[in-house]
């Protein structure tokens, strides 16, 4: 069961959303099928809730997470149950519920603090930073994501640095200056080769997508399409998760320009 939940995770990151998410489902039903309930919240916090939210299936993610709840009702579980917490505050931010996802987000994240159990803690950060950019606040989203990176170098914890330096790009964009997206294109670019050399397919074509977003606003549609088109086109499965989807629309989009 460990190894299918490390499976998973590295099938999503190289690119393979439609193998991660079965195996996943593999994962939590074997869980289910033994009746051992620590197997199962180990399935679901460590692979099947995070796998589902990366992949934008966001009524697996919902299923998964409220399975996790309700088998962490009980106090003896309470880590676990602070992952539910978190998970459920990002499934709402990607739903658009932000204010309480933020909430749950960092009520989450500061029952973590306190038990000092920091695995997982920088990507809940991560996710905490993108959803006050969305809602709006840029100094805390800085703070966040700066704590989240500076976390992730102290630690060496690597498998999640490109998301946090596309995120601290996203973050940047927010100040209104030609500075910051010459900051934030920098960041996209050190994201996306930190993710080639990781083969992290997944990762490298969230940023590129970023990136090519930044310079259509730039006036660069060719040198956007052009970036992109090549990427996308190494993808052979996954095609129903958000990020293909976006890049397909963006894609059609750019084609459009003259």
């Amino acid at each position: 069961m460990t190894a299918r939940i490390t499976l998973a995770r590295v099938l999503w990151l190289q690119g393979f959303a439609d193998q991660a998410l079965r195996c996943v489902d593999i994962n939590v039903s074997e869980a289910l099928s033994i009746n051992h309930r620590l197997s199962l919240c180990n399935a679901l916090a460590q692979a099947a809730c995070p796998v589902a939210l990366m992949a934008g299936d966001l009524l697996a993610a919902e299923r998964y997470t409220k399975l996790l709840l309700d088998q962490t009702a009980s106090d003896e579980l309470d880590i676990w149950r602070a992952y539910g917490r978190c998970f459920e505050g990002e499934l709402n931010v990607k739903r658009g519920n932000l204010a309480a996802g933020l909430q749950q987000l960092k009520a989450g994240i500061d029952e973590l603090r306190r038990a000092r159990f920091v695995q997982y803690l920088t990507t809940f950060l991560g996710a905490l930073a993108e959803g006050l950019a969305v809602a709006g606040d840029a100094l805390l989203a800085k703070a966040t994501i700066d704590e989240a990176i500076a976390r992730s170098e102290q630690s060496e914890e690597r498998w999640f640095s490109p998301e946090l330096l596309r995120i601290k790009g996203v973050v940047g964009l927010q100040q209104d200056a030609s500075y910051a997206a010459g900051k934030a294109e920098e960041d996209f670019l050190e994201s996306i080769e930190l993710a080639r050399t990781q083969e992290a397919l997944a990762w490298e074509l969230r940023t590129t997508t970023c990136l090519a977003r930044l310079r259509r606003d730039q006036g660069r549609a060719g040198d956007a399409h052009e970036l992109l088109s090549p990427l996308y086109s190494r993808f052979n499965e996954g095609y129903e998760t958000n990020d293909l989807k976006a890049a397909k629309s963006l894609l059609d989009e750019l084609s459009g320009y003259p």
